[in-house]
């Protein structure tokens, strides 16, 4: 669905200059001079991309909301293709200072300081790929997203993740999410290697573990530190470090 009197009702100044790229070059008033900016082909009003200085970002992807006049950034790291800075803003302007700084290899932080908007989603960037950064990095950006959700099992769920991430058992592991079920793996994203059980906090204040995708066929449980002790008497023997989840350079178009 998109607003009456489509995009240029939104995005007039985009709409005049004929793409989102154009306009965030015309709004950056020549701080974008130099870096690679381009537009969707199939809706270049809507999405653009700024290249980066950076081997393991991503081009920052710039998206326009269709419903009301806003604009969403992404940031991802090349190895895992996940978010490690998101934001929106109404203001086209914040968007052209986080992209230069973005281009640049600004820190995230840095990024965040020049456009308040744009926020570091708890992962931090491994350039070396160390698998056990990876991990800490995505337990950092599973406790900062539980942090932040409002939603009414919100409390049980960040109980959970934090139980869990007290546990040294499994905060060697790497941890992911599916349906808000907290699974654990021996090998970091794109190629998972699932081991031990899976754990999820129910709306009823319930914490269940299951053998595979959640049951409760392993036990539920009224506190989250009971749930998470079955699971860590539930993992296999011998599982080692984690380990690189595939080739950086299968990665690479």
């Amino acid at each position: 669905m998109t607003t009456p009197g489509g995009p240029a009702a939104l995005y007039p100044e985009v709409a005049a200059h004929g793409s989102l790229a154009a306009a965030l070059r015309a709004e950056a008033a020549g701080r974008l001079d130099g870096v690679p900016v381009t537009s969707s082909r199939s809706e270049p009003l809507f999405h653009a991309a700024v290249a980066t200085t950076l081997p393991h970002r991503e081009p920052l992807v710039i998206s326009a909301w269709r419903v009301e006049r806003r604009w969403h950034i992404r940031g991802t790291d090349t190895f895992q293709s996940l978010p490690v800075l998101e934001g929106g803003t109404d203001e086209l302007a914040q968007v052209a200072t986080a992209a230069r700084a973005w281009h640049d290899g600004a820190s995230l932080a840095d990024i965040h300081a020049a456009a308040p908007f744009a926020r570091p989603t708890g992962r931090f960037e491994v350039p070396d790929l160390d698998p056990v950064r990876l991990t800490e990095s995505e337990w950092q950006s599973l406790r900062q997203e539980a942090a932040g959700l409002e939603y009414p099992w919100a409390p049980a769920y960040r109980s959970l993740i934090g139980a869990a991430y007290a546990e040294p058992a499994l905060r060697a592991l790497y941890p992911f999410t599916s349906h808000w079920a907290l699974r654990f793996s021996t090998a970091t994203r794109p190629a998972l290697k699932v081991a031990g059980p899976c754990l999820s906090a129910g709306g009823d204040g319930v914490f269940e573990v299951g053998g595979g995708p959640v049951t409760g066929d392993l036990g539920r449980f009224a506190t989250a530190r009971e749930a998470v002790a079955r699971a860590v008497a539930h993992l296999p023997p011998g599982l080692g470090p984690v380990i690189l989840g595939g080739s950086p350079a299968a990665t690479k178009p």
